[in-house]
């Protein structure tokens, strides 16, 4: 397991989550204070995929560099809001879905099990 590439992956992944939550709140700004500018971003992100931060953030940049720039500060605001809280939050989530996930996995487990003992021994009448 090379963890180095699993956690640049994941920042990979983090970085382009962030870009779509400062998209999102970029829109919603935009949606106040300049309504069509705030479609305008609406009908390029719906074009142009966020599943790519970066590569959605170069295509915007040929577009709109203003809003590229407005992106790149809500993102990094968001980072920094979010920075302190993720390690904790990430451990702490993993270990409850895990719990959830084994709870209802030996749930069901033991529901097969009731089903095999009682379909075995089934009773016959006399």
């Amino acid at each position: 397991m090379d963890v180095k590439h699993i956690a640049k992956q994941t920042t990979k992944t983090l970085m382009s989550y962030l870009t779509y939550q400062a998209v999102r709140t970029v829109i919603g700004q935009l949606a106040e204070t300049d309504p069509p500018r705030s479609l305008w971003l609406h009908q390029f992100t719906s074009q142009e995929s966020v599943q790519d931060g970066e590569r959605y953030l170069e295509a915007l940049f040929r577009e709109q560099p203003d809003l590229g720039f407005r992106i790149l500060t809500v993102r990094e605001h968001l980072a920094e809001m979010v920075a302190d809280y993720l390690p904790e939050m990430l451990r702490a989530g993993i270990q409850q879905a895990n719990l959830q996930q084994r709870c209802q996995q030996l749930e069901r487990m033991t529901q097969v099990s009731e089903v095999n003992v009682e379909g075995s021994n089934p009773e016959t009448p006399e």
